[in-house]
């Protein structure tokens, strides 16, 4: 069983650095943090309490300039074997070419779920809210209260979906100059070093693994909501308009990679 938690932009209550040698800084009295990543190590952090199911907020200020090679998460994931993991990676570029949004769902162990956007703004002049909700029926994910993917839960026909496996929230800056960008293409320059990925304003709003799910709370959404929270007409207009203007790749339409057909829920409404 699990209980119901909120738990806002105190990185020193409900985060905590675990790796990088001291390139993971809490700064501003545990309201923020920073990750860099130099020639020699990136950095990353965790939460301290593990969720099964909940509304995870975080706003992320990404590598500016030329940050390619570079990515950088906000993810959920579970340990082990078979895990689940619900990914938000942000992949570096050249100077002035865009981001890339790289999406995915695991679970029991198996991905191969990838959307991947490009944003409408330009993530490293400001900080963004980024946020995946997570309950029985669906996966949100979302980019300043826009959804961009709704991963459904079709179990019914089949399908693994991420529901029995508590995750933690994991956030990290390193290097993947051998694929991130460009495919591999566009190598890091460490001339630009040390790189430096900025987040703040950590709410969460979930069951916390290991107790009772009850319904206190005080934080400022409706609590309860992301439980099952979907998308009503404006949302799915929304999604419409990022996934047609702004989506670069999507694992459905992949016939290259899935010759042999595409997995169930391809066939469903993304809507």
């Amino acid at each position: 069983m699990a209980s119901l938690a909120t738990t806002s932009a105190d990185f020193y209550k409900d985060a905590e650095i675990n790796w990088g040698g001291g390139r993971g800084k809490i700064i501003e009295g545990g309201r923020a943090l920073t990750l860099s990543l130099d020639q020699y190590s990136g950095s990353g952090f965790q939460s301290k309490n593990e969720y099964l199911f909940g509304r995870f907020d975080m706003q992320l200020k990404l590598v500016p300039g030329n940050s390619a090679g570079t990515v950088t998460t906000f993810f959920l994931s579970s340990q082990g074997a078979g895990h689940d993991e619900i990914d938000f990676e942000f992949l570096g570029n050249a100077t002035g070419e865009p981001y890339t949004v790289h999406t995915n769902v695991y679970a029991q162990g198996k991905g191969n779920k990838e959307q991947q956007f490009q944003l409408w703004f330009d993530p490293t002049a400001t900080f963004h809210t980024y946020s995946i909700v997570w309950n029985q029926q669906r996966i949100i994910f979302m980019v300043d209260n826009i959804p961009i993917r709704v991963f459904n839960n079709y179990e019914s026909i089949g399908i693994p979906f991420p529901k029995n496996q508590p995750m933690r929230v994991y956030c990290s800056l390193w290097n993947a100059d051998d694929w991130a960008t460009q495919g591999g293409r566009v190598k890091t320059d460490w001339t630009k070093a040390p790189f430096v990925a900025s987040y703040r304003n950590f709410n969460i709003n979930g069951c916390v693994s290991g107790s009772t799910c009850g319904s206190q709370s005080t934080d400022s959404f409706n609590t309860k909501a992301w439980q099952t929270q979907g998308l009503d007409a404006n949302g799915r207009n929304m999604l419409r308009w990022v996934q047609q203007k702004h989506m670069v790749y999507n694992y459905c339409n992949d016939t290259a990679r899935f010759p042999q057909g595409f997995s169930e829920e391809c066939k469903r409404s993304r809507f």
